[in-house]
């Protein structure tokens, strides 16, 4: 107990210590730590990483390396400090994703589960569990991140910042009833923060629901306390400007949040894709330069070598297309799951067969999401199989979210099978959406639709490709608009089907029907607030 109380008295003393040099006072309330800014200073980059940390907030990428310079310093003399050891496990997680350096995974790995050797049980260590199910979902782990938020959520229902990371796991896992339900909670935890607000915005887009995915998205802006916090609100309003086809616009966004984070990566990715859009391909590609240079995610290299494919670049489009393996094969090393990206990659650029069998295990992994079933029905089209490409398809573009690249692939797997009234109206829907969407793919929508020509006389015979349809071979048939394909669909028919049969681990739930924006009239996610314009949002 004396040796106990030591450590805690050295402990106190160093943040005291840490704190007067920051200009912040410590006190523990409840045996949980809180900075208190002094009158005239904020808080230190050790104390504003710590909060962001702890609430799953963003964060500088200064101020982590600060956070974990402090707590490797405190844990080399204070090994059985489980808190500072979850602390620090956070941390890394956060910076392996600043960075895009998934070698900080399995460091952050190591430091979470000592804090749990230290003091086990997600009951007397939430901190360290909801770090584990961080760190899965950093590495795209989507199973073994429900396994440990859900763990925490069972022991402390009320502690609010397990919430994100589950609704994080269960869109990996295709789970967007269970999604919404996890936003109801966490609204009613912390309405109004501006981290709350920020998860409800990116819910809602997934939903289809872009007014109210830019209303709460703006309100988090006008709620920010941190320039990482506005940078990534700005960032998000930018986002949903480009998926309405409005570029100038999303690059006001863009601009505007590396004006507030000039490292905030993902905004010059963002501005580089949206001035391909302007005709500025010169800039984009010094933007795609910088952001690879600074964060050598796979998907810049993925967007930056189709930009010079676009170009007729085939050299340089090469060299990205190199960087993306490289990369990807590290984040494998580091236990990052990149499956969906590298069956993007080839199914356009490479092995669309290989692409299948990628996608394939992911689904009997249980990852369902919506863009795992358009990628592998965009796969199955490549490699010569429409006819079981298509409920996939359909099962992506019937979860709400209006994307114009799963509108295409619908179209044009639609196309292949003859059926030129639902391929004409999804590819026009495609370009209608966001008419740049692809500096490769967009010319192809157009191109497809110029081959269909104009309607018959008389109108379309089968609009909805319901009517004369008959599939090439067994297929899942995809269940009509509106209503809700059970966790087993598309079924599996026999010999290498597209659609594995039910894993034995853990469960899927069904995928549930997503009403419409117009729908909006409770204070559920599942059915939000009429649509209205941000700003008027934001003032309510």
């Amino acid at each position: 107990m004396n040796a106990k109380n030591t450590m805690n008295t050295q402990h106190m003393r160093h943040i005291r210590r840490a704190a007067l040099a920051t200009g912040v006072g410590a006190v523990l309330v409840a045996g949980v730590l809180v900075f208190v800014p002094d009158r005239d200073q904020g808080p230190g980059p050790e104390a504003r990483a710590r909060a962001a940390v702890g609430a799953g907030a963003p964060a500088s990428l200064p101020d982590v390396a600060a956070l974990i310079r402090d707590r490797e310093a405190w844990l080399r003399e204070n090994p059985k400090d489980a808190g500072s050891w979850a602390v620090l496990g956070a941390a890394y997680v956060e910076r392996g994703g600043l960075r895009a350096d998934t070698a900080y995974y399995p460091k952050a790995e190591q430091a979470l589960r000592r804090s749990l050797k230290v003091t086990p049980g997600e009951r007397r260590n939430p901190a360290a569990t909801t770090g584990l199910a961080s760190l899965a979902n950093a590495r795209h782990d989507y199973a073994a991140a429900r396994k440990w938020g859900e763990a925490v959520r069972k022991a402390d229902p009320a502690r609010w910042t397990t919430y994100p990371v589950l609704i994080e796991a269960y869109n990996g896992l295709g789970d967007y009833p269970a999604a919404g339900k996890a936003l109801d909670k966490l609204r009613a935890l912390r309405p109004g923060t501006p981290r709350v607000l920020s998860v409800s915005s990116a819910v809602y887009h997934d939903r289809g629901w872009r007014e109210d995915a830019a209303a709460k998205a703006d309100e988090a802006l006008t709620k920010a306390g941190t320039p990482a916090e506005k940078a990534g609100a700005l960032h998000a309003l930018g986002g949903l400007a480009w998926e309405r086809g409005e570029p100038k616009e999303a690059l006001r966004y863009y601009d505007a949040a590396l004006k507030v984070a000039r490292d905030h990566h993902p905004s010059l990715a963002g501005r580089a894709r949206v001035l391909v859009a302007l005709d500025r391909a010169d800039e984009a590609t010094q933007d795609y330069q910088a952001a690879i240079a600074e964060r050598p995610l796979p998907e810049y290299a993925l967007e930056l070598g189709e930009l010079y494919d676009s170009l007729g670049l085939d050299g340089d489009a090469r060299s990205q297309y190199t960087l993306l393996r490289d990369r990807t094969t590290r984040a494998r090393a580091d236990g990052v799951n990149e499956e969906l990206l590298l069956a993007r990659f080839e199914s356009d650029h490479g092995n669309p067969r290989a692409a299948v069998e990628r996608l394939e295990s992911e689904w009997r992994r249980g990852h369902r999401s919506m863009r795992v079933s358009d990628a592998l029905g965009w796969a199955l089209f490549r490699a010569g199989e429409p006819g079981k490409a298509l409920p996939y398809a359909k099962r992506a573009t019937e979860q709400g979210m209006r994307s114009a690249l799963f509108s295409y692939h619908q179209g044009e797997i639609e196309r292949a099978l003859g059926l030129d009234g639902p391929a004409r109206r999804h590819l026009e829907e495609a370009l209608r959406t966001n008419p740049r969407f692809s500096p490769l793919l967009a010319p192809k929508a157009r191109e497809a639709l110029d081959a269909l020509g104009e309607l018959p006389d008389g109108g379309p015979k089968d609009v909805y490709g319901n009517g004369e349809y008959t599939p090439l071979s067994p297929a899942p048939s995809a269940p009509p608009r509106g209503t809700a394909p059970s966790a087993a669909t598309p079924s599996a028919p026999p010999a290498r089907s597209a659609a594995p049969s039910q894993p034995s681990g853990p469960s899927v739930p069904p995928v549930a029907s997503v009403p419409s924006a117009s729908s909006a009239r409770s204070g559920s996610v599942s059915t939000p607030t009429v649509p209205v314009s941000a700003s008027t949002a934001a003032r309510n």
